[in-house]
């Protein structure tokens, strides 16, 4: 009698054609997974109360908010708190602060992760890659008032290490706090330092995936280090790179509050008054709330906008993306 191969039968012919078992629904996978979902609980309840809950309170934009009638007494108002915001000359000047400084971090801050990771990842030291990865992580883990602390003592006139070293030079002390050539410069500069460090863990992550055949069968062909990094690591990280791109333009209307309020003075107030500030300005210490709403919204709504339009050319171009 002829052997036959053995045909699998049962649940197992089920899963190896890719097939759910028949009256399996999806109460059934999520009581199979629920220690799994257990875990998303604090991360979506965090979500949903300080993300979705708080969507009522947008309703302030579009009424002349008064604490003592609340959101519901105060009066319908609708577009007027918008007109006075779009003609106003200091929310134009904010906002074209807002743009500048985040394009100068896309242009100069965005790519730091990355020549860090890639600098990193050659380095073949054990104990010495570990001791860079700690120096470069540590600010990250500073507050941005001991940070700013930090930059403004060192780039004093007149103590500061930056303006001793340049008089060495024969060059006269340069007022970097209160230029306003020189201050954007401290401001992408200090970015860099107290970000890139960390960024880097996320580069370094897909770097890690990247497999070492390509790289030995480019070492046969006689690929240089720059080969390698150009023809395979880049590509390879590709997708990182255009999914933090995403999320970077979805913040290209917002800059740090803390940041920039630790390094801001009366001195560059011209180019370092930005959105965040001008909500602080108007909601806290002017109590112009429905005015400081409005501005948050016109915010969120351009940087969702940016947000889907990045996601789209990102996915045109070959890759995931967020969704």
């Amino acid at each position: 009698m002829p052997k036959t191969l053995h045909q699998p039968s049962g649940p197992a012919a089920i899963r190896s054609k890719g097939l759910k078992k028949p009256g399996r629904g999806l109460l059934f996978y999520l009581y199979r997974d629920r220690y799994l979902y257990l875990f998303l609980i604090p991360a979506m309840s965090y979500f949903f109360l300080f993300k979705f809950v708080t969507l009522y309170g947008e309703l302030i934009a579009f009424k002349d908010f008064r604490l003592l009638d609340g959101v519901w007494g105060s009066p319908w108002v609708g577009l007027k708190h918008f007109h006075t915001l779009f003609g106003s000359a200091d929310f134009w000047n904010v906002l074209r602060n807002t743009l500048l400084l985040n394009l100068y971090n896309l242009v100069f801050a965005f790519p730091a992760p990355i020549l860090l990771a890639l600098l990193l990842n050659e380095l073949r030291v054990n104990w010495f890659k570990r001791a860079v990865q700690n120096m470069l992580y540590l600010p990250f883990f500073i507050s941005w008032v001991v940070l700013a602390g930090i930059i403004v003592s060192l780039l004093s006139p007149s103590t500061g290490v930056v303006n001793a070293a340049l008089r060495l030079f024969g060059i006269d002390p340069v007022y970097f706090m209160t230029s306003t050539l020189w201050w954007p410069v401290v401001f992408i500069v200090s970015t860099i330092w107290q970000s890139a460090g960390w960024g880097t863990i996320i580069y370094m992550a897909a770097i890690s995936s990247i497999d070492p055949g390509l790289y030995e069968a480019a070492k046969i062909d006689g690929a240089t280090k720059l080969r390698q990094i150009w023809h395979i690591t880049l590509p390879g990280i590709r997708g990182t790179i255009g999914v933090l791109l995403v999320l970077q333009m979805g913040k290209m209307m917002d800059v740090g509050f803390e940041h920039i309020f630790n390094l801001q003075n009366a001195a560059v107030f011209s180019v370092s008054d930005v959105i965040s500030t001008f909500v602080y300005r108007t909601g806290l210490q002017n109590a112009q709330y429905s005015l400081a709403t409005a501005v948050g919204l016109f915010q969120a709504l351009i940087g969702l906008i940016l947000v889907l339009t990045v996601n789209k050319i990102v996915k045109k171009l070959g890759e995931g993306g967020l969704w």
